[in-house]
């Protein structure tokens, strides 16, 4: 590795990896065909390997899979500058001003006596960041999201409208449905998914991520 501090080698790496990405379009006959909703598939499957390598205790797997997401966003930020609906800069400007706008805590602004904690501590931070993007108008939560993704986005959204609390009793809904007469109908999904859903409440309180929890235990089987 350079003796060079990572400041001074960053922009260098990120407009070599821009050129890249650029060649790669116009030279490749399986890049130039693609378009985001072709790409996207794989920036999918790249997050998951960024995810699997972060759980893993790898710094070089991480090393390896954050490249990979990093060239999806080019590769997509890329897409939108040929159609002339923004390009990188575009993408990075807006994030920094989104992160602005949600961290008032430390960037300062009138926005924070408003907000519901003083955000000295990570769940106030996290009270804050929902009050902020519930003031920024209704989010749609993707559809395409793993279910368990899905429902503790939803759970956030509602407020945590399914407890922990119900769990027992959602155990037992399940447990009396699970006569023959009961195997598969609108009922025993209806009990399944609310108890599942409590479930991903309650991993929510304990800051675990279910989706991850449950392939890692689901690989140890």
């Amino acid at each position: 590795m350079s003796s060079a501090s990572g400041d001074e080698r960053l922009p260098q790496a990120l407009l070599e990896l821009d050129a890249i990405t650029r060649r790669l379009r116009h030279e490749c006959p399986w890049d130039r065909e693609q378009d985001e909703r072709s790409i996207v598939p794989h920036t999918v499957e790249e997050a998951y390997e960024l995810a699997d390598a972060a759980h893993s205790g790898d710094d070089a797997k991480l090393l390896d899979e954050l490249g990979d997401v990093l060239f999806q966003v080019y590769f997509l930020s890329l897409l939108l500058e040929e159609r002339g609906h923004g390009d990188l800069a575009d993408v990075a400007a807006g994030t920094r001003e989104k992160l602005v706008r949600r961290h008032p805590h430390v960037f300062g602004g009138p926005a924070l006596a408003e907000l519901p904690t003083d955000a000295t501590t990570p769940s106030g931070v996290k009270q804050n960041w929902d009050a902020i993007k519930l003031r920024e108008g209704p989010a749609r939560v993707a559809q395409a999201l793993p279910a368990l993704t899905y429902a503790r986005k939803q759970l956030r959204r509602s407020q945590g409208a399914a407890g922990p609390a119900d769990i027992p009793a959602r155990v037992a809904r399940v447990q009396a449905l699970e006569s023959g007469a009961h195997h598969g109908s609108g009922e025993a999904y209806a009990a399944v998914g609310e108890l599942l859903l409590a479930v991903v409440a309650l991993a929510s309180d304990a800051r675990v991520d279910p989706e991850i929890a449950l392939r890692r235990t689901a690989d140890a089987l």
